[in-house]
């Protein structure tokens, strides 16, 4: 049996330059707070945590003073940064730049569309920390849609100016794209159609894996998906997996894989979300080795 890792998966640039940013913070402190998990992965959150970096919330944030608190990639909404300043925090900033432009572009509309009235939708997460960091560039006015049902949260007859959390699935942002240009024309059917600006703000490292894992994914008799759960990429792309290839099975860790799977195949493929770290994966395929008893 051949088992093989994607050499398409793994961190993306922000993430790794995130915790890259980290660990070389942590060669001289011996202790380094971090606004929210850095990847949503907990066994990199484990491996950094034994390495000083310690997770805080932004209740925690507010009650810190004079010291040094990571913004990760996922970037923060300039609340954030005017607490910074209040307690004398110094930032060290590792938001992602693709997604430092994004909340450049939803100030923009936002200052923009507002003048008309107008509404700015983000196709994301509730709760997210992307979508947090967002939303904060309309002073959390913007409109969050995850599901066909949350289109009922706009007001159809108003412009409106779409944007994507970077990490979201390229299928589902155009299909509620169509779903919105549906309902403009429904309810202004004996009226002018307001201005409807769709922006596609996925993340092109994001994307293309969409593809990539598509062909891989029926290049194996099995698929292993290696992600954390709570990454919103993660449950993205292991779609994309299980779409075309129905032996696809979402794991944390290698603790996780179960013997059975693997019972009539010859051919094993790993892969994992923009927040999967290469050792993570490496780490399943020796035990799936050890699971089967073989060399790979």
């Amino acid at each position: 049996m051949n088992i093989t890792i994607d050499k398409n998966s793994g961190y993306c640039f922000g993430v790794e330059f995130a915790i890259q940013m980290a660990e070389d913070e942590m060669e001289h402190v011996e202790e380094l707070y971090c606004l929210g998990d850095i990847v949503h992965n907990s066994m990199e959150v484990q491996r950094l945590y034994k390495k000083g970096l310690r997770v805080i919330d932004r209740e925690e944030l507010r009650n810190l003073r004079d010291c040094k608190v990571l913004i990760r990639a996922h970037g923060e909404p300039p609340e954030t940064y005017q607490i910074a300043l209040e307690n004398n925090l110094e930032l060290i900033d590792a938001s992602c730049p693709v997604v430092l432009k994004l909340q450049n572009r939803v100030k923009h509309a936002f200052d923009s569309i507002k003048k008309d009235d107008g509404q700015v939708v983000i196709y994301g997460q509730v709760g997210h920390a992307e979508v947090i960091g967002l939303a904060g560039q309309t002073c959390d006015e913007a409109i969050i849609v995850t599901t066909e049902e949350d289109l009922d949260k706009i007001d159809f007859k108003r412009p409106v100016a779409l944007f994507s959390q970077t990490t979201k699935s390229t299928k589902g942002f155009y299909h509620i794209k169509a779903l919105i240009e549906e309902r403009i024309k429904q309810a202004n059917a004996d009226s002018t159609q307001p201005e409807f600006d769709a922006n596609d703000s996925i993340c092109r490292q994001v994307s293309n894996r969409e593809p990539q894992l598509a062909r891989f994914s029926t290049e194996h008799d099995v698929l292993i998906f290696v992600s954390g759960k709570k990454s919103s990429n993660g449950k993205a792309l292991y779609s994309v997996c299980k779409q075309h290839n129905p032996n696809s099975y979402f794991i944390e860790n290698e603790t996780e894989l179960d013997e059975s799977w693997f019972a009539n195949a010859e051919s094993v493929g790993i892969c994992g979300a923009t927040s999967t770290p290469m050792w993570l994966m490496q780490q399943v395929a020796d035990g799936i080795a050890n699971l089967t008893s073989v060399t790979h």
